[in-house]
Order: structure tokens, then sequence, then C-alpha cells
């Protein structure tokens, strides 16, 4: 979620750590990218739901409702559609007790631990793309770059599309560009500012410029802003990808995150018109074979150019003109660039497992890894941790690996977020007005 020249590279706070506009998803989440129990991406009063049959991963079939529970009725009476047995009497509950059940709240409905697999799988390549910079001389670890760089932020930005289809539907998810978004950035702005300089660098605290990771913050929060232009275009995943394309021929400044904006517009808006039918399709088992295949073809092609490839055209935010490429060569690179990205985004998706798995609930915290691995990655850096000789090799790229996603099991604990909670999920309910109708 950051680039070489700033040491870094979605959540979707996910989170790392977005809604569809009929309530439906992959697991009918609605319009959340639950991170930190939901917030930057997500929403807490959307939650994602399991599947009360069929398929998992994919939400309640049409037409299948939860099955009812015991009502308040005592055992003792009768059941449904039998007589009650002459001259005995069916004591009716007390008043308190049906008051008392009838106010009471519906059960929560359990998670869909679908897109929480995923959100956790592309935070620890987050971490592990962060920690591999030092080492880039290698052609190992620059074939693991590249092949993580290729696809781990643009399925980050799709499935906030995805999740961002209803996110101007309520008070509650409007609130929270500034809960989840202003707030931590400036706290992270701030933060980083003062590491660096307790490091030993210059003091550099710049709003419109954001620092390293907090580039996404602001980007996703353009990207919602303009959700609803998207929503009443008739075509507009075209017109995203013609943006994208004529973006390269602009040296587009890195204030407010305008060149990662307009360089990952593209996934965003795919996201914003897929429907739950598309992700119901990776499900099956021939495009699980497939994406198989994609995933191993992709790293092979990233063995094969890291030791000559550039690592510009992987952050897609650069012009034609900064990569030294004609008009022609620049938007045949953007055009394959945005198929291969697609193809590996898809093909994650349909391998990551759909069912409940160690990782689940650590998917739901993402937001805190995603905000506070960079403090122990960059001071491994400026320590010269990460930099060892014996790092420089393949041996070094599965030791950095394994301690990074270590690392990100760590910030995704729920004690992690007892911590920070406070900073980094600030309840501001006294900052905005109360709906005209409470």
């Amino acid at each position: 979620m950051s680039d070489h020249k700033h040491s870094s590279p979605v959540t979707s706070p996910p989170s790392p750590d977005g809604p569809p506009a009929d309530g439906a998803g992959p697991a009918h989440t609605g319009s959340r990218w639950p991170l930190p129990e939901e917030r930057f991406w997500s929403e807490q009063t959307d939650p994602q739901v399991a599947p009360p049959s069929g398929r998992p991963g994919l939400g309640p079939q049409p037409g299948i409702g939860p099955q009812p529970g015991p009502g308040p009725w005592p055992d003792t009476g009768p059941q449904p559609g039998a007589s009650p047995r002459a001259g005995v009497a069916v004591e009716a509950p007390p008043r308190e007790e049906q008051e008392a059940a009838e106010q009471a709240p519906p059960p929560r409905r359990k998670r869909d631990p679908y897109l929480d697999n995923v959100k956790f799988v592309l935070i620890a390549l987050v971490v592990v793309g962060h920690s591999l910079v030092p080492t880039l001389d290698a052609d190992s670890s620059r074939a693991a770059y590249i092949f993580i760089y290729v696809f781990h932020m643009p399925l980050f930005v799709l499935i906030s599309g995805y999740l961002s289809r209803n996110f101007w539907n309520s008070n509650a998810k409007t609130n929270k560009l500034v809960d989840t978004f202003v707030v931590p950035y400036v706290i992270v702005e701030v933060g980083y500012a003062a590491l660096r300089s307790a490091l030993g660098q210059k003091w550099s605290l710049t709003i419109i410029d954001p620092a390293w990771l907090n580039w996404y913050l602001l980007a996703l929060l353009f990207w919602r802003l303009s959700t609803p232009v998207w929503k009443r275009m008739k075509h507009p995943v075209p017109v995203a990808i013609a943006i994208y394309l004529f973006a390269g021929f602009s040296q587009i400044s890195g204030d407010f995150s305008m060149d990662r904006f307009f360089g990952l517009l593209p996934f965003f808006v795919i996201g914003l018109v897929m429907q739950p039918e598309h992700f119901e399709m990776l499900d099956r088992r021939w495009i699980k074979i497939g994406s198989v295949f994609v995933v191993l073809a992709a790293a092979a092609v990233a063995v094969f150019i890291a030791p000559k490839a550039k690592l510009a055209p992987f952050y897609f935010k650069n012009s034609y003109q900064d990569m030294d490429l004609s008009w022609y060569m620049g938007l045949g690179l953007r055009t394959g660039l945005l198929v291969c990205s697609l193809a590996l985004c898809f093909a994650v998706l349909a391998l990551v497992p759909r069912t409940e798995t160690w990782y689940s609930d650590l998917g739901t915290r993402t937001l805190y890894a995603y905000l506070l691995h960079g403090v122990p990655v960059l001071i491994a850096k400026e320590l010269g941790w990460l930099s060892q000789p014996w790092l420089f090799g393949p041996l070094g790229v599965l030791a950095i690996s394994s301690s990074c996603f270590a690392l990100a099991i760590v910030l995704c604990l729920p004690e992690t977020r007892t911590v920070f909670k406070w900073l980094l999920e600030p309840r501001l309910t006294w900052l905005y007005r109360r709906p005209s109708g409470s």
C-alpha cells in the first residue's frame, strides 16, 4: 500500500482497518468493509451474515429465512396444531415475561467468515510488502514484491468499492467519514512524523501530502465521495477505465492522494457494479482449478521479469513521462497491468476459504494491523534489522514473510484493539446532529 520511494505499499481499518445498494454481497454484507469490529471500511449496523442454508459464503438464499426458535410460551402446553386435552387448562405466561419477550432484540446473526478471511490475507501481504523493501536488490525479494503489488492493493480497492454501494444511505455511515477517515488520518500523520523525528529524520508534517501508508485513507475517502456519481452512470466501468488510461498522460500530484485515486479508480468502480452472483461464480470447482494456474503463472512471470523490471508501474500512480514511456507503450502497459491485476484479484477471491478458519476472527480487526504495523517496520528498517546480508535471498524472503504474518496476527488480536481502540476508533457522537426523527 505504498511505494518504494517512501518505503511502503486496502479496509478495509480492512482496514487494515463500504456497501451494496440492495444490501447484498458475497455474504449479504450490506455496505460494510468490516475492519476493526467494522469501522474504517465497514459499518457496525450492517453485520455480515452467515447463510442459514446453501453454500457457505454466499449469504442467505432467496426465500429462505431463519428458522423460528422456541417462543416465550412454557413447554407444558399442547404443541401447535394439536388440540388440547379436554379439561386441561393451559397456563399463560406472566404478562411481564410476555412484554419482555416482545421487546427483546432479535438474536444477532452469525458473521460470514468469507470476507474476513480475504481481509486477513490481504493485510498480511501489506505487512510483507512493506518489509521487503530493504532487500529489493535481491531478485527473490523483488519477485515476491512484484507478485504482491500486482493484486493486493487492487483487491483492497475492489472490495472497498463493492462494500461502498450503500454508503450514503444512512447517517451513521456518513458520520464515519470523520470518525474513521479524518481522525485516524490526522493521528497517523502526527504519529509517524514524531516517530521519524525520534529516529533521527527531519521533522515533516504535511496534511495535504499523506505520509507512507496514510495515502489509502485519503484515496478511499475520495472514492467514497464519488460513489453517487458512478451509481448514476449507465456505463461506469468503461468511463473509469478511460479516465485511468488517460490519467497517465498527466503528471498528477500526490497531494491528497490524487495520483492513486486515478490510478486505482477502475478497481473501485468495478467493485461498485459487482453483484452477489459474481462472487458465487468464483466458488465453482473449475474456476478454482483455473485460479491455481493463474496464481502459479503470475508467480513465474514475477520471477522472470524481476531482474529487469521497474517497480514504478506497480504503484498505479506514475505518468507515462515519469516512466520514460511513449504514449502508446504507456497505454499498452496500463491496459496489460489492469487485465493481469483483475485476473489475480478474482483468482485470489476464488481460492480464499469461504468457511470458518483460524484467522477468520483476526480479519475483523485489520484496521489495527494496517495503521500500526508501520511502527515496528519503520523501526526495523532504520535500525538495519531488515538489511542483514543473509536476508538477501530466498531464505530471507521466507524469514521476512513468516515474521510479518506473525506480526499481522498480533496486531489483529482483540487485545490490540482493546489497547488502541480509544485512539483509532474514537466515538464522536457528540460532534453530530441527531436525526430529525429521533
